[in-house]
C-alpha cells in the first residue's frame, strides 16, 4: 500500500498495482493509453475516477498524465 496525497490535500490510499502504475510516471510525464496493457488501462481508468490521473484526449489519443503532487 502506498498514501498519495491529491492537489485538494486528501491523502489516499493506493495498492501495489495503482502505486506500481503510478511509478511509472517519474520518468514520463505521460503516457498513451495504447502503450499501456489490458491491465494497466483498468487500472489508469480507476486512478482517473479517483483524481490521481488525469486522463486527455490529445489529437484522437488518449493521454494519461499524474495529478497529484
Amino acid at each position: 500500500m502506498k498514501i498519495v496525497e491529491l492537489l485538494n490535500n486528501v491523502q489516499l490510499a493506493l495498492n501495489n498495482e495503482q502505486a506500481d502504475l503510478l511509478g511509472r510516471f517519474q520518468h514520463e510525464s505521460k503516457i498513451e493509453k495504447n502503450k499501456l496493457s489490458e491491465r494497466e488501462q483498468l487500472i489508469a481508468s480507476q486512478l482517473a475516477e479517483q483524481e490521481v490521473l488525469l486522463r486527455r484526449n490529445e489529437n484522437g489519443q488518449i493521454i494519461y498524465t499524474k495529478k497529484i503532487r
